[in-house]
This record gives structure tokens, sequence and C-alpha cells, in this order.
């Protein structure tokens, strides 16, 4: 074959390649014509989620569901039975490595109803004795302090299930400081709580627990805690969102819930609402996931994905949709001001900055194909939604994920792939919209201050590392190839012309962790996947990487859709305090992105 006919037939397979990952991504749109997902299932959400309603059940709880409650425990112990890890640990998705945390979850549970529900909750002692020799071979409760380190938003919640399940002592748990949740919501940030600012939550029910069970010996604190307990409970419930899920997700509103019932509240109205949530949650398998949907997150890369490849007939229903999840008034949560958008558009959403700038170029993709009142409610929103994010900025120049300033713990300080997709979103504002005119100037310094903290970020090799995805296989679970690739999206090609430039050290980065096969896995020597090649390749597409590597990658890429692993997901997603998941569009999304992006670059050649 010539190189003049290699060329037509890679051409050929990038556009049948294409064509077939956009189809399913457009057959993958519910019945409003937008996008849901599928989060994978998660043994860590099953666990907590069973421990939850065993403890309503056993304190006699008067809640609606109450006689629904032992099938629903019954199939969740028997899904958890059948998911274990051959190293007798659990991981918290059905393909990830077994760690402590979910492990020593599962344990507790299968501690704590241990011939409770028949034979579902009956296991051989050489079941449990294996499991008990992984949990010593790891280390434990000082393994799981380990693990999450000064942030106390997960490593307490274990030790309080475990400490339910008879594992631990309640002199394990640590004390929470429940009584800051009575301050004022502008004051948190000035508080330095001992968990991050989404988990409010269980700061006051857990801490609640905490003091009911072994109350602290130093009176006046005792005194203090019995005082403030109605207040910090008035906050809780009216934090609690009007589905029962806070924040929409299991493990969060399980801890909740199994709290309250361990302190005694066994009738409160916000145990009435989580069990409801927690009910209308559970899969039919018996197994719950980690959060209900992404779908604002998985609608904006969607058509970000798609850009001109979305039908026409899409545009305005989506269009619609996304102008209706932004936040119009202040959060009742994190204290949020209005302008941003969550990841869901369900009531347990949070406004965030990596969901508005998502937000914001996909309303910018439409607008140009839409009329031009639509065009006006866009720039309106965007105008919003850019002030919004400057509210956010830190004073190191980069973006948190919720709150600007709130504590020194990482899911609250500034992130790399965050800030980028923040200076993205900006920059393609100022481009646009003629709404930002009036505070152009400040966006400016935002972007001097944004780039400055992202120069500083970057790694000797290159790389930059993200908050919200890794990879098990990296070092410290890290993803440098999803780090890098997102930031260099912030980056105009030109930009990456000379030798020593940043950016160009972050295209070195890429290509010199290119596996032999032609993919990219989450950094040098991890498998390749579908999600990592994908955003690799658009990035170096965007950055005018090296054509070579360029095509190596879409050869594989290509590869994995003729052979129908293009669906196959991988769990690089981190749902907080480093919880695994998987998305099941995550790879039709990147896939589709880098093919579309490899598919326009041979047309301009």
């Amino acid at each position: 074959m010539t190189t003049s006919q290699s060329t037509l037939s890679a051409r050929h397979d990038i556009e049948t390649s294409l064509a077939e990952c956009r189809q399913l991504l457009l057959n993958a749109r519910n019945s409003a014509g937008h996008w849901e997902g599928e989060l994978s299932t998660s043994a860590l959400s099953t666990a907590t989620a069973v421990m939850a309603l065993h403890q309503v059940f056993t304190h006699n709880s008067p809640v609606a569901e109450r006689e629904q409650l032992p099938p629903w425990i019954q199939a969740g112990l028997r899904w958890l039975r059948t998911h274990r890890n051959p190293d007798a640990g659990w991981g918290d998705t059905t393909l990830s490595l077994s760690n402590i945390s979910t492990t020593m979850l599962v344990r507790s549970v299968l501690a704590a109803t241990a011939g409770k529900y028949g034979e579902a909750s009956t296991f051989d002692a050489d079941f449990l004795t294996e499991t008990d020799a992984y949990i010593s071979r790891i280390g434990g409760v000082e393994a799981v302090r380990r693990r999450y380190g000064t942030d106390r938003t997960f490593s307490v919640p274990i030790l309080l299930q475990c400490a339910l399940g008879g594992l631990v002592e309640w002199k394990q748990v640590e004390q929470l400081p429940y009584e800051l949740a009575c301050l004022p919501a502008n004051w948190y940030k000035w508080a330095q709580l001992p968990v991050v600012s989404y988990a409010l939550p269980a700061l006051i029910a857990i801490g609640l627990a905490r003091h009911r069970r072994r109350p602290t010996r130093f009176l006046h604190w005792r005194w203090l805690r019995n005082m403030v307990t109605p207040s910090a409970l008035k906050v809780l419930q009216r934090i609690q969102p009007t589905t029962g899920g806070f924040l929409e997700a299991t493990p969060l509103t399980s801890f909740v819930t199994m709290s309250l019932v361990a302190a005694g509240e066994y009738n409160h109205p916000v145990i009435h609402e989580a069990t409801r949530f927690l009910v209308a949650s559970v899969r039919p398998d018996g197994s719950w996931p980690i959060d209900t949907n992404l779908a604002t997150w998985v609608t904006t890369l969607s058509v970000n994905a798609l850009d001109e490849e979305l039908p026409e007939e899409a545009v305005d229903p989506i269009l619609d949709w996304l102008l209706k999840q932004q936040y119009q008034t202040v959060h009742p949560y994190t204290n949020a001001d209005p302008g941003g958008w969550a990841w869901t558009d369900l009531p347990g959403g949070v406004p965030d900055a990596d969901d508005t700038p998502g937000a914001i170029l996909a309303l910018l993709k439409l607008r140009q194909r839409t009329s031009a009142s639509n065009q006006t409610r866009i720039d309106d929103a965007a105008r919003r939604a850019v002030h919004w994010l400057l509210s956010l900025q830190n004073r190191d120049g980069g973006w948190p994920t919720f709150c600007r300033g709130w504590g020194k713990l990482p899911f609250d300080r500034s992130s790399q792939d965050i800030t980028a997709h923040a200076l993205r979103a900006i920059n393609q504002v100022l481009a646009i919209s003629p709404q930002v005119a009036p505070f152009t100037a400040r966006c400016r310094q935002a972007l001097a201050r944004g780039y400055a903290y992202l120069l500083r970020q970057q790694r000797a090799n290159g790389a930059w590392v993200p908050l919200w995805f890794g990879n098990q296989h990296a070092p410290e679970d890290e993803n440098p190839v999803y780090g890098t690739a997102r930031c260099l999206l912030a980056f105009p090609p030109e930009e990456a012309t000379q030798p020593d430039a940043p950016p160009r050290q972050g295209i070195r980065f890429l290509e010199s962790v290119q596996n032999d096969d032609g993919g990219w896995g989450g950094d040098r020597g991890c498998v390749s996947s579908v999600e990592e090649t994908g955003l690799a390749l658009e990035a170096l597409v965007h950055m005018k990487g090296d054509p070579s590597r360029i095509a190596r990658g879409a050869r594989w890429l290509s590869q994995q859709v003729k052979s129908g692993a293009v669906t196959t997901a991988a769990p690089i997603g981190f749902y907080f305090a480093k919880l695994w998941y998987f998305e099941k569009l995550y790879p039709l999304i990147f896939a589709t992105a880098a093919l579309l992006q490899v598919r326009n670059c041979h047309s301009e050649q």
C-alpha cells in the first residue's frame, strides 16, 4: 500500500469510527433530549446504605418504608457477598482494586447484620477470616487514618460505621465539632473545619452521634454541645434537599442516617427523608451507585464533544434544559452566590467551578446555532456565570471546587484541572459574548492570575495533575495524563512554539507516556484506556503535537471502536475523598471529542 493509500485508509477509519461513536452517543440521550449517563455500582455505597437501613430497621424508626427495608438489606448483603475481590477485600467499584476503606465498611456491616436476615446475613467463618486477614495485613484503623491524613471528611465516618459494627470502640471515632455548624454560613471559611465544605451534614450528624455515645470529659464542652444540638439539627434539616439525599450521594446520606439513629434521634424528619432517598436509589440487583447521576456534567461534556455533529433539532431542547439548571438564588448548603451550575439537575446538587465552565462552553457551542433571542439568553447566563467564577477565585490565582478560601483540605484548595477549565470558559466568553464588556479588565486580571497559578503548579516533567480524576495503577493514584490534557486545552497553540514554554513541556510529557500500542493510560506504564487516549489525543491535536503520535493514538482508538471496546469504561473518576467511580458515557464522550478533532485536522490539511 502506498503512503497516499495508507493515509486515505486511516482517514476512512477515522470517519467510520467517528460516525459510530457519534451515533452511540446520540442514542444515549434520554426522552427529554439530554444525557443522564449511568454511574458505576459501588460496594462502598452499598455497604453504607445497608448499614443505614439496618440501623433504621433495628431501632424501630417509624419511617414509611419500614416494611420494605429487610428485603433490600438482604439484597445488598447478597450483592456484597458476590462482589468480593480475590484478595478478600472490596474496591469502590466492580472494576476497582481492594482498599482498606471499602473493605472495613463492608466488614462492619457484615458484623452488624450477622444472622439477623436469614441466609443473606450468614457468612462462612473462612469468608470472614480471610477478610479480617486482609484488613490486618493492610493496617486496619491506622491505614484508614493514613489514607486521608488531616482530612476527617471520610476517615471519621468510616470509623463510625466500624463502631456501629463493633469493629472499633467509640473512643477511636474522633469528635467532630458540630457546634461550628451553628455559626453563620459566611463564617465557615474562618472556622478551619476538619471536613471539607460539602461535608457539613456529616459534621453535624457524626459529631452528634459521637457526643451522645462518648461525651467529652470536659463539662463546659459537654454543656455547650448539649445546648447547641437543637440548632445544629435545624441546620441539618434546612440543608437537606427535597429528594432526601445530601448531594444526591448514597454514602453521605447513609452516614447521616446511621449517625442520627446512633444519636438516638430515631424519629427525626431527616431520617424519614433520607430513608426515602435510599430506598428510591437502590438498583434491582440490590446495589447502590455512588450518586444518582451526573446529568449536567455528561450533557455539557457531550455537547462540547459533538460540537457541529450535534443534530440541529437537538440544540434548543438542550439549550433550554441547561439554562434552567443555572442557580438563580443563594445556595442553602454552601452559601454560594447565584450564577453557577452543579453536576446534576437534581435538588441535591451544589454549584461548582468545574460544571460551571463546562456549561458555559457548551452554551457557547450552541449559541451560533440558535435564534437571536436565545443568544441573548446565553449571553446573560454567561455573564452571570463568569461573574460567579470571578468571585470564587482563590488568592493564589487558582479555582477551588465549591467555596473560596473555605479551608486547606484538598477538595477545598485550588486545583489545576478546575483552574484550566475556568480559564477556558472565561476566554471563550470574552471572545464571543458582548455582555462581559463592563468587567473585561477584571476578567483579564483573573486570567493572568489563573495562568500564573497553572505555571507554578506544573511539574518538572511538564505534567499537571487533576483533583477529580485518578488512575488506580499510577503512583499515588494520580492521573497526570488527564490533568495535563485538560490544562493544555486552556492554552492557545501558538504558546507552545518555544522549546522551553510550559505548554510545550506539557506536550512533551503526553508524548513521552504514550504506550507502545498507541494508546494512553493515566501515566507511564498504565494500561491504555479509551478515556485517557481520547483526552490525550484531543489535547495534542489542539496543541499541534507530533502528527505521527496523533496518528498512532487515533489508530488505537479506531481499533477500540471496531472491536466494541469503546463502550468499556475505566474507573478513573474520583467522587469526593478519593472514592473511585466510572461513568458509562465517559469513553464514548472522550473518544468522540478526540476523533472529531482528528477528523477536522485532516480536513484542514
